[in-house]
């Protein structure tokens, strides 16, 4: 039955992401641009370059918010990394008998120890 409920959150996980590879990789490219737009924002001395870069970064930003839905890829690629990390772990299965022998066994044991 855990096998089952894992498949169904992978499905599901799995049809979440392929829907949000477009979102996620225009999240990963406009980062990239961000990333060195603002590197050179950094670098540069002039006034005008930086009032320049400035407004690059601003659009850059604005076009990495569009791609906020990415974040639901993110998180399904995480459910599919659980879901994968899950699917051969073994239960611990803890089993108490209630077989009267066993328990005279343990109790004559203790008896003896003391």
């Amino acid at each position: 039955m855990k096998k089952f409920g894992l498949l169904v959150a992978g499905f599901i996980a799995a049809m979440v992401l392929i829907s949000n590879l477009g979102p996620l990789v225009g999240l990963g490219v406009s980062l990239l641009v961000l990333y060195f737009v603002v590197k050179q924002f950094l670098k540069t001395d002039s006034t005008a370059a930086k009032i320049g870069w400035g407004i690059a970064g601003f659009i850059i930003l604005m076009a990495t918010a569009s791609n906020v839905p990415a974040i639901l890829g993110i998180a399904a690629a995480y459910v599919l990394y659980l879901v994968y990390k899950n699917w051969d772990k073994k239960e611990d299965v803890i089993r108490e008998d209630n077989d009267p022998f066993v328990n005279f066994e343990k109790q004559w044991a203790q008896l003896n120890n003391k």
